[in-house]
């Protein structure tokens, strides 16, 4: 009737185990996918729009076209969250004690979520003057 303390054990190391595999995965994948979109990025801004040409009246002209607003919501995503999948492992492997891990990635995640939403936010809500 009761699952041993053992087979419980099991079970959770197993669903750990797969979520790092995932992790693990994600961060290769996300990370060529990063590299593509920055340096699509860096080229658009720097070579096409060119450095000295950029200003608000650039962003805003740019940010018209909504498929502007979904690829910089794309980067900002993927960023934000393979950056806090480094940091999540960093927490793994250097912090040993388990309230200061537990403390670390809750603030690590508010802060993923607030700054994902406040992106978001002024991506979608920006209007040019």
């Amino acid at each position: 009737m009761f699952e041993s303390l053992a087979a419980r054990t099991a079970h959770q190391a197993e669903r750990s185990g797969n979520f790092e595999l995932w992790a693990w995965f994600f961060m290769r994948v996300s990370g060529v996918i990063l590299l593509l979109m920055v340096l699509f990025h860096l080229f658009w801004m720097h070579f096409v729009i060119g450095v000295e040409n950029i200003n608000f009246a650039v962003v805003a002209e740019r940010w018209e076209n909504p498929l502007w607003r979904i690829y910089d919501l794309f980067l900002l995503i993927f960023a934000w969250t393979h950056g806090a999948n480094g940091m999540r492992y960093i927490i793994e492997d250097y912090v040993h004690a388990p309230g200061w891990r537990v403390t670390l990635k809750t603030v690590l995640l508010l802060l993923y979520f607030a700054l994902i939403s406040m992106g978001a936010y002024v991506i979608f809500t920006f209007r040019a003057p």
